[in-house]
């Protein structure tokens, strides 16, 4: 049964071989002339301001994650919609009720004023 995955396994080494062997090799034949421009750190071509070590407020953090949490719905949606027609009614009330969750987090949401951005 285990010689089954062995062409897996070659693969998997395979691929290995090849990730470690093209950084050994352009480390060995590239070019090698570093200079202050070059070691620099960049953000988008422009020059960094401030430290990189700066703290973000939590309302930050709090938008992405519930930007996360609002926008996996629509991965839910997505093969609900495809098998409509086959789930019938009983489909059509459970979306009804997943759907009714997530607005109620919603409407949590906003009234607790998470998505105020100040």
């Amino acid at each position: 049964m285990l010689e089954s995955y062995l062409p897996i396994l070659v693969l998997v080494g395979l691929a290995f071989a090849f990730a470690i062997g093209s950084v050994v090799f352009s480390g060995l034949v590239g070019q090698k002339k570093p200079s202050a421009v070059k070691l620099a750190p960049y953000e988008c071509g422009m020059p960094p301001v401030g430290s990189a070590r700066e703290r973000f407020s939590v309302k930050f953090y709090i938008i992405a994650m519930l930007f996360i949490l609002f926008d996996i719905e629509a991965v839910f949606l997505y093969p609900w919609a495809v098998m409509f027609k086959r789930l019938g009614l009983f489909g059509f009330v459970e979306m009804g009720v997943f759907i009714l969750i997530l607005l109620i987090g919603y409407i949590y949401v906003w009234k607790k004023g998470a998505l105020e951005w100040e």
